[in-house]
């Protein structure tokens, strides 16, 4: 093998090892892991540095910049146009910018121009959309998402300063990040982290975040830990660790083919009435949560149970009749107070 292609094998393996390294490793610990003199690692460096996004820590480390390291993807058109997709629901449901969203999209256009140029335009017009004057420019939240991201990535403990109630009260935590979770209902991301001093998971709205410090501080995100598993129950983003709730709703033949045309919950239950109406249940961590997509069918839909939930949409009722001058006597006013908690509280 030749001088130049054992320094690119090298450089490979330096890439490799410092990726699963994410706390970087010093010149002597490279070297001594690849079977080499510490001079060859350090001549090597500068080619490597020239390559690769690098940091150089204090003690000496280097790590790589995960921030700017490019990974390397190919897709296929179906698999680009997935991508897409995804990207637009994205800049539909989301009213923020973010710039890395409408960065990846114009690659992904640029790299379907000679493929399918028609899509290749429209992919960059989606980057187009994302980055129009109208979307909300948050500064605080991408800086917020961006070390959250890399704390994720390289599994830092974080402090963050968290808004979290009407009074604008912020409070602070020491968290190690376990996932993050857009949530399309609110139009807001989340982090689902350990809370260190509770020993237990929270959930925080990250649009409330109102500063972010990443530690030195490493953690490790259990090898059991499963998104899929933590969601399973939640109809949006919302978990528990007791039973869920049978959650029994109505609706009307009216909307019947629409129903059926989504599956909207993995435990879910469809009867057809003699009516055509249909009978829809399923098991639900936070009923609670599921008041803005009851409430978007208006008349066409009836809770059965819980009772809870039921009363909740019955004083919202009377609310609203009475905002439009019908007025209805002895309604229960229902908890229609809890949805403060949906709204501003997670």
């Amino acid at each position: 093998m030749s001088r130049a292609e054992n320094k690119t094998r090298r450089l490979l393996q330096m890439e490799a090892l410092l990726l699963s390294n994410p706390q970087g490793l010093t010149q002597a610990e490279i070297a001594r892991r690849l079977g080499v003199d510490r001079s060859v690692i350090h001549r090597n460096l500068y080619d490597f540095q020239k390559i690769y996004p690098t940091v150089e820590q204090e003690d000496g480390r280097i790590s790589l910049d995960r921030s700017a390291y490019l990974v390397k993807v190919a897709f296929t058109l179906h698999e680009a146009t997935a991508v897409h997709l995804a990207s637009r629901l994205l800049a539909t449901r989301m009213d923020r910018q973010n710039p890395h969203a409408a960065s990846a999209l114009r690659k992904l256009g640029v790299a379907l121009e000679k493929l399918a140029p028609r899509i290749s335009a429209h992919v960059k017009q989606s980057a187009d959309v994302m980055d129009e004057a109208n979307q909300w420019q948050d500064p605080v939240y991408l800086q917020a998402l961006e070390k959250l991201t890399l704390a994720w990535a390289e599994q830092r403990k974080v402090k963050i300063w968290h808004r979290s109630d009407k009074a604008g009260k912020v409070f602070e935590y020491l968290l190690y990040p376990y996932f993050i979770e857009p949530y399309a209902v609110g139009q807001t991301t989340h982090v689902i982290a350990r809370d260190e001093t509770l020993g237990k998971m929270r959930t925080l709205k990250i649009e409330r975040i109102e500063r972010v410090e990443l530690t030195q501080d490493r953690y490790e995100i259990p090898a059991d830990f499963d998104p899929r598993d933590l969601l399973a129950d939640a109809w949006g983003i919302w978990y528990t660790e007791n039973e869920p709730v049978e959650v029994a709703l109505k609706f009307h033949r009216n909307v019947a083919q629409r129903l059926q045309e989504t599956r909207w919950h993995r435990s879910e239950e469809e009867t057809e009435m003699e009516d055509g109406s249909i009978v829809w249940k399923a098991k639900v961590a936070e009923p609670i949560e599921m008041i803005p997509w009851i409430r978007a069918w208006g008349a066409d839909c009836e809770v059965l149970k819980p009772e809870k939930l039921r009363e909740t949409m019955m004083g919202e009722t009377k609310a609203m009749a009475e905002i439009y001058g019908w007025y209805i006597s002895s309604a229960p006013a229902g908890k229609a107070s809890t949805l403060d908690d949906f709204f501003g509280n997670k």
